[in-house]
């Protein structure tokens, strides 16, 4: 029966000790986070786990950490300080697999908090623009407190949940939280020109949200019967699929649809997605299982890494034994792509950081992870080209990212490397 209630009363249901999950990217539900914080004076060591997440995290405050511990799956900007602060851990997980965790009992959870839109006259409501691991979660928590909001669009797929799988409704009517849009510097055009240099007709595309795939996307103006298989996307493919660049017509999975797990970008985005059956959002253990990936016909993973090693070793991670974001789905789509018919797996990055380092490296930081391994990984792709190290031997492989390194880092690559060996 849907009875609202404020969301003070809601999150009295949360005890000390519990586990709660928290839903992701810009669905993570605002008013429950904050509503929960300000239980910090009665909680104590309550565990919160989540993805990455757009909204606000007040329970990661240091000086909550006898209340709170972060437990993250993927490392965001706004949880990042928890690591060292000691208020917080990282749990390195595949995103296909992040549902076996509650499905499996390997992480109980006590509590969900999730964000959906208003319940139809069915008493069907919508997860809107995450879905993620969120299923799980609300089939294996003790407790679901929803935070209703009529600005959340109703998104279809997977995420359509009947209002008796959720135990308390709190209404809100807030903003879904905006990811803006930023221009690609020269050298991200660049890397966007050769790219999109790789993609054919015909093929299904897996890029994620940033400047290096927005470029990427607007070189494709004149490509036809593309498809969109991807764990997010954002503002940059709507133009492509409103001219019918777009289509998803020779999709091998889902054809005809665009098909992801969560969605981050503008108040455009949301409102075109919003009872748009093109969009099909799905659980991220489908969305990223590499044996429904890989069925689409060239398929094209595009992702981007910290550092690559000159024999292909790629982090992606951490910067050293620094944990920096999370392993996330690359592996999941890289490994997708690979076995694809006439797929592409790329990793794209400049060639250096703002501070003139090189991220091409003899070999990666001590302590770094490697997330794509050098037998996984197709294509590295710089500002300065173009390195295919499928087949190749390791000096071959050398040789050829040597060459798109940054011309100044060069000669000490090579001479770097060999002196390792």
């Amino acid at each position: 029966m849907y009875r609202p209630v404020s969301a003070e009363d809601a999150v009295k249901v949360i005890r000390s000790n519990d586990r709660v999950y928290i839903q992701a990217a810009a669905a993570a539900p605002q008013v429950l986070i904050d509503a929960m914080t300000d239980r910090h004076e009665e909680l104590r060591h309550v565990e919160v786990c989540h993805l990455h997440i757009e909204a606000k995290t007040p329970y990661a405050d240091p000086k909550y950490k006898e209340s709170f511990h972060v437990n993250s799956f993927f490392i965001g900007r706004n949880v990042r300080h928890t690591l060292k602060e000691g208020n917080g851990s990282y749990t390195p997980v595949f995103l296909s697999e992040v549902p076996l965790l509650f499905k499996r009992n390997i992480v109980p959870l006590d509590v969900a908090l999730i964000h959906v839109s208003i319940p139809d006259r069915h008493g069907y409501c919508s997860l809107g623009v995450s879905v993620e691991a969120c299923l799980a979660a609300i089939d294996n928590a003790s407790y679901v407190i929803a935070q209703v909001n009529k600005q959340m669009p109703r998104t279809l797929g997977d995420g359509i949940i009947h209002i008796s799988e959720i135990n308390a409704f709190v209404e809100c009517d807030e903003p879904i939280p905006t990811t803006g849009v930023t221009r690609p510097s020269e050298i991200e055009q660049q890397i966007g020109d050769h790219v999109a240099g790789l993609i054919e007709d015909r093929s299904t595309l897996q890029m994620g949200i940033g400047n290096i795939p927005n470029a990427v996307l607007t070189r494709l103006t004149n490509h036809k019967d593309l498809g969109l298989h991807t764990e997010m996307f954002s503002d940059g493919v709507i133009d492509l699929i409103l001219s019918n660049v777009i289509n998803g017509n020779y999709k091998g999975v889902v054809p005809g649809r665009a098909t992801t797990t969560f969605l981050m970008g503008s108040k455009r985005l949301y409102d075109y997605v919003d009872d748009n059956p093109f969009v099909e959002m799905r659980t991220c253990d489908y969305v990223n299982d590499v044996d429904i990936i890989k069925q689409n016909p060239r398929m094209v993973a595009i992702n981007s890494a910290i550092e690559v090693d000159v024999t292909g070793q790629v982090c992606a991670d951490s910067i050293g034994s620094k944990m920096y974001s999370g392993v996330g789905g690359q592996m999941d789509f890289i490994r997708a792509a690979s076995q694809s018919e006439e797929g592409k797996a790329i990793i794209a990055l400049p060639s250096v950081t703002k501070k003139g380092i090189s991220r091409i490296v003899p070999s990666l930081k001590p302590g770094a992870g490697v997330v794509t391994t050098r037998a996984h990984v197709h294509y590295i792709i710089t500002e300065y080209g173009i390195a295919n190290l499928y087949g190749k031997t390791i000096k071959e492989r050398v040789k050829a990212l040597v060459n798109i390194a940054h011309p100044d880092h060069r000669e000490s690559l090579e001479k770097g490397y060999f002196e390792l060996i």
